[in-house]
């Protein structure tokens, strides 16, 4: 029987996804089994998880997912000695209406799974406060369970002795406190952290990480407030369709946000998932029925995406003939045009006539539900697709028929309409998952 733990955090930066990889890796490194979860849309985490345990990892997302799917996902923890699930933002945070079993806040798996939180606190600036926030996130919710807290960035050993004895007052257990360590920090750029696979020397921060944290965090007592858990047999699998039966899927740098949950969906429903990589210049594969190109950072390689001419011409012969979809990124790539953050604008694939600029930034951020106006790749017109949409361009042209009508978490229009002309269709959210 697996043990399980969520950690959570009053806001986002405060170190939730790098405690989360240094326990893992140091649980690991003790002989145990351990599963990662990633609760929320952020799809870069997983692949961090995946280096720290040896076990691929998923989201789990409140918002978008029925608890039918959440069971089947976290069923792969069911082997497991150790169940770790990352949240995202702070621990309530979600959207302010409800979405298909929850707002997408971290404390709606907590609950729903039974697993203690383990938070981590960043107590910069303060003292005895942090100990009246880590009461009140105890407090906010019945259903939700405060197993401890770790402190993060302590300044010295006063600070830290301050912070404990209130914790401590208030009856909440610290299981260590981390002082300032910038060996285990993590890169970051405007989507988030640098992805795992682009970074060669990942697997030795975290290495660094475990041994940090093993030093200064009991582990004993972590793992001794994990709550026992064994996963409940699914009622169905995931509402995920493939987009076909031989997928050729963009796959590098700059294509590169995929969820994993989507491509272990696909391949179970029996497709066949053919990888190319665009900036090697190489065209999907000849013998697929249909070409995806998801999101990523085509912002930084778009002069090099611009130049591949095999690349182009082959994926544009592909798309006289068959349906090519693309996500955010991949969308963009599939338009006209692609402004960069140095007002350079360079030559996309044209199959689309959408242009985009990244030369003045504009976050575009949230949960979004969409009923297709047309068929897209896998899903047939009139039914509902839940995604999540991040990025920071702006559309300069949008002149196609529009894909489908697309709201934000709490029913408003959006712009971001996504686009078809012909077998061509992009949206400018990652889809999740298709409504019951």
């Amino acid at each position: 029987m697996a043990a399980g733990l969520v950690i959570s955090a009053p806001a986002s930066g405060v170190g939730k996804t790098t405690l989360t990889l240094a326990l893992a890796r140091a649980y690991r490194d003790r002989g145990l089994k351990v599963q990662c979860f990633k609760s929320g849309p952020d799809y870069i985490d997983p692949a961090f998880h995946a280096a720290a345990t040896g076990r691929a990892s998923v989201n789990i997302d409140s918002w978008a997912m029925d608890r039918a799917s959440i069971e089947h996902l976290v069923r792969r923890g069911a082997n497991a000695d150790l169940v770790l699930a990352e949240g995202s933002m702070g621990l309530f945070d979600g959207v302010a209406a409800r979405g298909v079993s929850g707002t997408g806040a971290t404390a709606d798996i907590a609950e729903m799974m039974g697993w203690p939180v383990l938070l981590v606190i960043d107590p910069s600036g303060q003292a005895q406060t942090a100990a009246a926030i880590a009461s009140g996130l105890r407090d906010f919710r019945s259903g939700v369970r405060l197993a401890g807290v770790v402190l993060n960035r302590v300044a010295s050993p006063r600070h830290e002795d301050l912070v404990r004895r209130a914790l401590n007052d208030a009856g909440i257990a610290v299981f260590g406190a981390l002082p300032r360590h910038a060996e285990i920090s993590l890169p970051k750029r405007h989507l988030g952290l640098v992805q795992a696979e682009e970074q060669a020397e990942i697997g030795g921060l975290i290495a660094e990480a475990a041994r940090f944290v093993g030093e200064h965090v009991d582990l004993d007592a972590v793992l001794g407030a994990a709550s026992a858990w064994s996963a409940q047999p699914a009622t169905n699998g995931l509402n995920v369709r493939p987009p076909g039966q031989r997928i050729a899927l963009a796959r590098d740098a700059a294509f590169s946000f995929v969820y994993p949950h989507m491509l272990e969906a696909w391949r179970a429903a029996g497709a066949e998932i053919l990888s190319f990589s665009p900036l090697a210049d190489e065209g999907p594969d000849a013998s697929a029925d249909v070409c995806w190109l998801p999101g990523g950072y085509p912002e930084l390689h778009a002069g090099r995406i611009a130049a591949n001419t095999r690349f182009r011409e082959r994926l544009g012969a592909f798309a006289e003939t068959r349906p090519v979809h693309g996500e955010c990124g991949g969308y963009m790539v599939m338009g006209v045009a692609l402004t960069d953050a140095d007002g350079v604008r360079h030559e996309m694939l044209g199959l689309l006539g959408l242009e985009t600029s990244f030369a003045k930034r504009r976050m575009h951020l949230g949960y979004r539900l969409a009923e297709l106006a047309a068929p897209m790749p896998g899903h047939r017109a009139g039914v509902r697709l839940r995604g999540h949409e991040f990025h920071y361009s702006t559309i300069i042209a949008q002149p196609d028929i529009p894909l489908a009508v697309v709201h934000d978490a709490t029913g408003a229009v959006v712009a971001e309409t996504g686009s078809r002309r012909g077998r061509a269709t992009g949206t400018f959210f990652h889809l999740i998952a298709e409504d019951r």
